[in-house]
């Protein structure tokens, strides 16, 4: 009764250990040393079967100690006796073990063991392990009493690794959900290229544990380039080269077909003047599809860990992320070109404007030069000469007033010369004079210099912004103020027009242009207006 007493007691301590054992190791372990003290075992394991049911992805042991077990050298990886229990499933009693024709033997060091008992650990018909019991005291076999309690804890230890493996994969799901959703965001929301997809390879190698991932797109003349990459070598890899015919991401761009690669030696596609600086050995190439056209490859590396080798699940992933950076490099492209097609668009106008200027102003002011110097050769009188000539040279002056003024819209020269304060003292000093308009101007950046894009779009802004005042405002007086602060600079132009509805408001204030011009440097176009209430235009632009 004592014996059944303590046996009972060690189920229940076993039981209770599923509830708070910290970790699925240390619970295991200690249901292998239960198993081995309930049924007088000197030595006992417990065998963890991997997802794919082919071998051993843990070994747990008790009875042998850490001297012992460095010089049998690596665990059992699932053949002879093991490997009959990992395929059958089923409970397996033994006198000798070196007596069953399925025996392969033991190691070099390895203890000798006869009598053997084998659990399978299942639940619900689905087998995650064995239970082993070797060396019952006293050299007697084990009983049908030793198969029933050790089946008790095999049980036990099947809810163990399967609500591990549940906690496992939800945990996993959860953190690709996240990883995916940041990307969505990115996708939604940043108009930087390079750091959408250092963000996607970022995410991809910490889900996938590979130790490194890159992406490689396509260049004009033939040729992948690496453009982002995360992990091992990454900064070496960056900007790197790839023959298009001569790799193995060449070849998964032409065939638009994801490919595993279990062994890179053994692929005579694979460049190994990339391969063996990063001593890869192992692959995953997934190429980018958009809109059924190959626009780049995810390549992975080795997988952190004793398996280098990736499984159908990393390569479902990857084809996740594929597809999200896919859509980045394609919505980047299209960007890029409707940025160009709106640039393009707006010099055409801008070409538009200044020849009809130059046809009917300047055209017609140089016309009078020449009118006025036939007066001046048909003058009868000194009198009359003088004055013909007076005449020529106030419509040659005016003349040139209008040139200078077409030459300092296209790029005022005060602009690369003394900067955007300078610059922009000049324009409103000639908008006031041409306008009658009061301009009040506030400029809080001393002599200091910004980068020339940032002055350039700031004073675009507000060129483009004084040119609709005159053309939409109605307004009697402008404020302008050009100010800093620790991350940017702005430039904010207000009127006290008739103002506008924001929500519909007309073509041809040059709105948008402003927008976007603000936006290739990472700025901002803030407008403010209403009906009757004037207009105020905030652009702000980070320092860099």
């Amino acid at each position: 009764m004592i014996e059944e007493r303590d046996r009972l007691r060690a189920l229940v301590g076993a039981g209770i250990a599923l509830s708070s054992a910290r970790s699925l190791d240390e619970l295991l372990q200690r249901l292998v040393e239960t198993a081995a003290a309930l049924t007088g075992a000197r030595y006992a394991a417990l065998g963890v079967i991997d997802r794919e049911g082919q071998a051993l992805e843990r070994f747990i042991t008790t009875g042998i100690d850490g001297a012992v077990r460095t010089a049998i050298g690596d665990p059992p990886h699932g053949r002879g006796i093991l490997g009959v229990l990992i395929r059958d499933a089923e409970t397996l009693r033994l006198h000798d073990i070196s007596d069953d024709p399925r025996s392969v033997g033991f190691p070099p060091n390895h203890p000798p063991m006869r009598a053997f008992l084998g659990v399978p650990v299942m639940l619900r018909d689905v087998a995650y392990g064995n239970l082993y019991l070797t060396e019952k005291a006293g050299g007697a076999d084990f009983d049908e009493e030793d198969e029933e309690m050790v089946g008790l804890l095999a049980a036990q230890a099947a809810v163990a690794i399967e609500n591990a493996r549940l906690y496992e994969t939800a945990t996993r799901w959860s953190s690709q959900l996240e990883a995916l959703n940041e990307i969505g965001t990115a996708l939604a929301s940043e108009i930087k290229l390079p750091r959408v997809l250092a963000l996607i390879t970022e995410h991809l190698r910490k889900l996938i544990d590979a130790r490194l991932v890159a992406i490689a797109l396509p260049r004009p003349d033939g040729t992948l380039v690496i453009e982002a990459a995360d992990g091992d070598s990454a900064a070496e890899m960056l900007g790197r080269q790839l023959e298009r015919a001569g790799s193995k991401s060449g070849r998964v761009l032409e065939r638009a077909r994801a490919e595993r690669v279990d062994d890179l030696r053994a692929d005579p596609e694979v460049d190994y003047e990339v391969a063996r600086p990063l001593a890869a050995t192992t692959g995953l190439y997934v190429p980018l599809v958009a809109r059924h056209r190959v626009i780049g490859v995810v390549v992975a590396h080795d997988k952190v860990g004793d398996d280098p080798r990736f499984s159908d699940d990393d390569l479902r992933l990857a084809e996740q992320f594929a597809i999200r950076a896919a859509v980045a490099v394609d919505q980047s492209a299209r960007v890029a070109r409707d940025a160009l097609r709106r640039v393009v668009e707006a010099q055409e106008l801008e070409r538009r404007r200044l020849a009809r200027e130059l046809h009917d102003q300047t055209g017609q002011e140089l016309t009078s030069v020449i009118l006025g110097l036939k007066a001046v050769e048909e003058a009868q009188d000194p009198a009359g000469h003088a004055e013909a000539l007076e005449q020529v040279r106030a419509q040659v002056v005016e003349t040139l007033h209008d040139v200078r003024r077409l030459a300092v819209e296209l790029r005022p020269k005060a602009l690369d010369d003394f900067g955007l304060v300078a610059a922009i003292e000049r324009l409103v000093q000639t908008f006031g004079e041409q306008t009658g308009i009061k301009v009040d101007l506030v400029a809080q950046l001393a002599d200091e210099r910004l980068a020339s894009d940032v002055e350039t779009a700031l004073y675009r802004m507000v060129q483009e912004a004084l040119t609709n005042i005159v053309k939409h405002a109605q307004a009697a007086s402008v404020s302008i103020v050009i100010g800093r602060s620790a991350a940017a600079v702005s430039a904010v132009v207000e009127d006290d027009g008739r103002g506008f509805d924001t929500a519909a408001r007309r073509e041809g204030m040059g709105l948008d242009g402003m927008q976007e011009r603000l936006a290739l440097l990472d700025g901002r176009l803030k407008i403010e207006s209403r009906p009757g209430a004037g207009t105020t235009l905030v652009g702000e632009v980070p320092l860099r």
